[in-house]
């Protein structure tokens, strides 16, 4: 390795400072399969993302023209002296998917493109329909979309029920909930007093015309507003010309709705509008999207939609024939158009105004079967067997093509990406994953080595920043970061082959990779009562029973795809939030878009055991904001109590500063520059922007003023700069304050500052600080907590910690359900329910159930092998045995 070493095969880092690494120098193997490891906030993915992928995208973007570089998104430059032999990088990082239902497995893997191709030239037409281009099969496209719903498949309209709920209101009453609150809502009432209506008659007994001019005009008639007048004062005062406060101009409730819902920049708005809109399938395309025209060609018997929609295992079915040579099996008439009869249509189209580029003349039109026709389909119908191939490979042939991608998991989305690498066919690049293993069961994982292996056999460099030590194992060389997180790492402890970190006694991950630790944990509780789910149908859950004990903890196991999310985070937290009464609760919603892919209906009913419950907590991994003024501080609420101290203290008290001043969300203490920012944004044209600190306050976000308060000798801003840990030591007489600390220390955030932007944490980050928002709570033991996968982008470790808290929960009396592909978890749950046996429609039913030991015997089971591989290892608590 060391002639490899000197002959320039190694990417060499020197001083790397990117956020917690200390100075690092490291030496890193150019083609092969490198892994990143230790604990949750280590570095790891400072040194793998923010140090090696943001220095090769920044010598890649200096390549290009200045106006070339305007238009791509930067990542800043990192912190580091020098990296030598760095080729290009391409990241693939665990993201959740965009948020509206246009982007799809289709579009995002590009094989929406050639499916298109596939219609337009080897679709069977009707007779006398003209061959259409590939863009009229796109919804995307004005083109191809449906006129009724321009593409969405969906229409919404506004119904009188859901503008005006209580018709026994009168219009000042608010009868008409959807007007907007507060003055505007007060203006389009006083409008109306203008225009002779009366808003004083309960809504009910006004006119049947009135109520349909109120709700469903489209006039927008300017009026004399009297502000304060009564209805007769406001008569009388048009009668005899009286000057108005102002002009008024109404608009009707059903069109304010639509616009409002269509033009708000404001997520709180959109969601408020968002209630009184109904949505259904467009009845023109019956939720296919696309034009009449595009519906009516076939291929393999089917439309482009229904085409689509299969399942890509059922897709390779029908293309494998035609790949082979076979003319693909049409249902639908066969047209025998000729050229001239097409130019014919054509004109004929045109001159009643149609688009002569939606049915050009078709001067490549030949018979249904034809040589050209026949070989034109096998083409592209083998190059979509090779990418779905690949996708099947890594266990997602489950996925249809029309799958929107909001829907997906962030490990679906990751492997969608690494297929779509893998078929690029790019040679001497470095990969950069981000945990792929994320979202796969053990038995989907040898699909992901392979993609890997494949990769690196390309000629490639494969970096993966990973917790998966089946990934640690068959790596060619491992780079381990630590000891712990925060402060207390970013240093390499190990770069080398796997075998060498056992002489490593500093790492975390030694101890987990070489032998099999199973942590201490309660006795397991035997279920007593339970929560029975009846007739469920939600995806691919048809008509299923399941019953979930109470007060003990149930881990959901299975294959990707099978139905354990659409069991647990779906179906089960909808039936029981219905039943409890409760409302959707997403502080960082963005609210509904008209592109939102639909939101499939839970069908089923809670049969019993309702009684126990009281509150159901749904810890999952969105944001816990979406700007950077939500942190770590403010959403545990800790941050409350902290400026009461501040506020309480003789200085503050001596200026009359209460809690509000110490807010960097408000204008009396916050710095004026900034606004509380505690950073300025430096435009470079061509070169990415700059985030500087506020000249004023030096990123400090407060003024001057508020700074000069202390307490025990800290400022406020110099405490949103502690750590976790730091601060618990600094609050640690103060309970208010200390608890929060002290149950995020033992959830395993330690590393993370109070003021840490909510942008900059992981999914992981953001699930754990969460459930430690709910671990604050005193304990009643009647919640129901739901979590999805909470080990993602945890280590060994930080999983055991995770552990702890749970039981914690368990032993209080409560019911923990959750989602779960670590056999480490599901080894210590008191209940097991494992799903499939497959994805997609091959899934969706009960394998197994019962104890783990039990689980682990079902021999039908693709989750009993690997949970019984991890109960051998369980001689007993705590004790290590052999690998």
């Amino acid at each position: 390795m060391d002639d490899a070493r000197d002959c320039g095969a190694f990417v060499r880092v020197r001083g790397a400072r990117e956020h917690n690494l200390k100075n690092v120098d490291v030496d890193i193997p150019r083609d092969a399969l490198v892994v990143f490891s230790g604990v949750s906030g280590s570095g790891k993915s400072s040194l793998a993302f923010g140090t090696l992928y943001a220095e090769a995208q920044r010598r890649y973007l200096e390549s290009l023209s200045p106006y070339a570089r305007r238009l791509i998104e930067q990542a800043g430059v990192p912190e580091v002296d020098a990296i030598d032999g760095l080729p290009p990088a391409v990241a693939l990082q665990q993201q959740r998917g965009t948020p509206n239902a246009r982007s799809s497995v289709g579009s995002l893997t590009a094989m929406s493109s050639l499916v298109r191709m596939l219609y337009s030239r080897a679709g069977d037409y009707p007779a006398a329909q003209p061959m259409l281009y590939a863009e009229d099969f796109s919804p995307n496209t004005p083109q191809g979309a449906c006129p009724t719903c321009h593409g969405l498949g969906r229409i919404y309209d506004v119904t009188e029920a859901a503008m005006v709920p209580d018709p026994s209101l009168s219009i000042r009453e608010r009868a008409v909930a959807a007007w907007p609150p507060a003055w505007h809502g007060q203006n389009l009432r006083d409008i109306l007093v203008s225009l002779g209506y009366d808003v004083d008659r309960p809504w009910r007994e006004l006119p049947r015309k009135d109520r349909d001019w109120i709700l469903y005009t489209e006039e927008t008639p300017t009026v004399p507003v009297y502000a304060g007048f009564t209805p007769r004062e406001t008569r009388a005062a048009v009668r005899s010309g009286m000057a108005p406060s102002y002009m008024g101009t109404f608009t009707g409730v059903r069109q304010y709705v639509l616009q409002t819902f269509a033009g708000t920049q404001s997520a709180t708005v959109r969601r408020r509008v968002g209630r009184f809109l109904t949505a259904a399938d467009c009845p023109a395309c019956q939720g296919r999207r696309l034009k009449p025209e595009a519906l009516s060609v076939r291929f393999a018997g089917l439309d482009i939609a229904a085409f689509s929609a299969l399942p890509l295992d059922a897709l390779a079915e029908r293309l494998a024939p035609v790949a082979a040579g076979a003319p693909p099996a049409a249902t639908g008439p066969r047209s025998t158009l000729g050229r001239a009869a097409a130019r014919e249509a054509v004109q004929r189209r045109v001159a009643a105004g149609g688009s002569a580029h939606a049915a050009a003349p078709d001067v490549r039109r030949t018979p249904a079967h034809s040589q050209e026709k026949r070989i034109a389909a096998q083409r592209m119908a083998q190059g979509l067997l090779r990418r779905i191939a690949t996708l099947q490979s890594l266990g997602l042939g489950y996925l249809s093509l029309d799958r929107a991608t909001p829907t997906l998991s962030p490990g679906e989305l990751q492997r969608l990406r690494l297929a779509t690498q893998l078929a690029s066919q790019l040679f001497g690049v470095v990969y950069v994953l981000d945990e792929p293993s994320a979202g796969l069961h053990p038995d989907d994982s040898e699909a992901l080595y392979a993609a890997l292996q494949a990769l690196k056999a390309a000629g490639n460099s494969v970096f993966v920043v990973e917790h998966d030590l089946a990934v640690m194992r068959r790596a060619d060389w491992l780079v381990d970061v630590g000891p712990d997180a925060g402060e207390q790492g970013g240093r390499v402890l190990y770069s080398g082959p796997p075998a060498g970190l056992a002489e490593v006694a500093a790492s975390r991950t030694r101890s987990h990779l070489f032998e099999t630790l199973v942590p201490r944990r309660r006795e397991p509780v035997q279920p007593q009562e339970w929560l029975r789910l009846a007739g469920v149908t939600r995806n691919n859950l048809r008509q299923l029973d399941v019953a979930l004990p109470l007060a003990c903890m149930t881990v959901v196991t299975g294959v990707s795809g099978c139905g354990k999310s659409s069991l647990v985070s779906q179906a089960l937290v909808d039936l029981v939030r219905d039943a409890l009464g409760g409302a959707p609760a997403d502080e960082a919603a963005e609210g509904p878009s008209l592109e939102d892919a639909p939101v499939a209906a839970t069908e089923g009913r809670l049969a019993s055991g309702l009684g126990r419950l009281r509150r159901l907590v749904q810890v999952d991994q969105k944001p816990i904001g979406r700007t950077p003024r939500s942190n770590l501080a403010t959403y545990t609420g800790l941050f409350d109590a902290v400026r009461k101290l501040f506020a309480a203290t003789p200085a503050a008290r001596r200026r009359h500063y209460d809690a509000g001043r110490f807010s960097f969300n408000l204008p009396k203490g916050r710095c004026a520059t900034c606004e509380g920012e505690g950073f300025v944004a430096v435009e470079l044209l061509f070169m990415p922007s700059v985030y500087a600190p506020c000249p004023d306050c030096q990123g400090a976000r407060y003024n001057p003023q508020t700074l000069e308060v202390e307490w025990q000798g800290r400022n406020i801003a110099q405490v949103l700069r502690m750590t976790v840990d730091e601060a618990a030591r600094f609050f640690a007489a103060e309970d208010a304050v200390a608890r929060p600390l002290q149950v995020l220390q033992q959830i395993g955030l330690g590393y993370l500052r109070l003021g840490q932007p909510a942008t900059e944490l992981s999914g992981g980050e953001a699930q754990r600080i969460k459930l430690a928002t709910e671990l604050q709570r005193a304990q009643r033991g009647d919640a129901l907590y739901v979590l999805d996968e909470p080990s993602t982008g945890l280590h060994a470790c930080d999983v055991d910690r995770l552990m702890l808290q749970l039981d914690a929960l368990v032993r209080a009396g409560n019911t923990v359900v959750m989602v779960e592909h670590e056999m480490r978890i599901a080894a210590q749950a008191d209940w097991v329910i494992d799903m499939g046996p497959g994805a997609g429609a091959a899934g969706g039913r009960i394998v197994a159930q019962g104890p783990p030991q039990a689980v682990a015997r079902e021999r039908a089971s693709r989750t009993a092998p690997h949970l019984a591989a991890c109960l051998e290892g369980a001689a007993g608590p705590g004790v290590p045995t052999p690998r």
